[in-house]
């Protein structure tokens, strides 16, 4: 099984990326992931990464996809992967194609999770952590009995920055702007799968496998 997962940050990809790993036993491949334990085996290509994030810079495209075509030569990428993060661009898009062409391997399908992305706002900046154990909660589906206070450790709740709502709708402009293109690249090229990403986890899990079935 060969995938992609697009949605905006929030959607719920890396929920459902787990699901998917337990289905299909391949792993998952994260960019920021990747990027670090490149920089960390000190591969040619991470050894590049690591001069641009030293810099404070965006890592260049060459080097994220070239990043991409050292972990899909890994032998546990044989049986497939799910990218999830990748390509982020259409340029990305476009050499993603020519780097599985080169590794004779082709996508089965690029799952797009389509969101409401008021109520993605609302969902996300809901959200609160606690600053002593790490344990989440949501001020409307899951508040703690006290408010501000962690039910298991008695901590106190913060909002973390990336929570915050002009946060959060500065990561979905930039979604918008370099990403979404990305559900018309490949609705073009026959390869996308819509799922309703605002049903309960459980049910997105379940319509992501409906899409899916005809590949297994």
């Amino acid at each position: 099984m060969k995938l992609i997962l697009l949605g905006p940050p929030g959607a719920g990809k890396g929920t459902q990326a787990k699901m998917l790993i337990q289905r299909y036993g391949v792993p998952q491949i994260s960019t920021g992931d990747i990027l670090r334990g490149a920089v960390k085996e000190g591969s040619p290509m991470g050894l590049k990464a690591k001069s641009f994030m030293d810099a404070g810079g965006l890592v260049p495209d060459e080097v994220v996809v070239g990043i991409v075509e050292e972990r899909l030569q890994k032998p546990d990428c044989d049986k497939g992967f799910i990218l999830d993060g990748f390509p982020r661009t259409v340029p990305q898009a476009d050499a993603l194609a020519g780097t599985l062409s080169s590794l004779g391997k082709n996508l089965d399908a690029v799952i797009s999770l389509e969101v409401d992305i008021e109520a993605l706002v609302a969902r996300l900046a809901g959200r609160r952590t606690c600053d002593s154990c790490g344990a989440g909660y949501h001020v409307a589906y899951e508040p703690p009995a006290v408010d501000g206070v962690c039910d298991k450790c008695g901590g106190k709740l913060i909002q973390r920055d990336d929570d915050k709502e002009e946060t959060i709708r500065k990561r979905m402009a930039v979604y918008n702007e370099q990403t979404s293109p990305l559900v018309d690249y490949y609705r073009n090229a026959g390869l996308l799968r819509t799922v309703d990403g605002m049903l309960p986890i459980d049910e997105v899990g379940v319509a992501i496998l409906a899409q899916l079935k005809d590949f297994e």
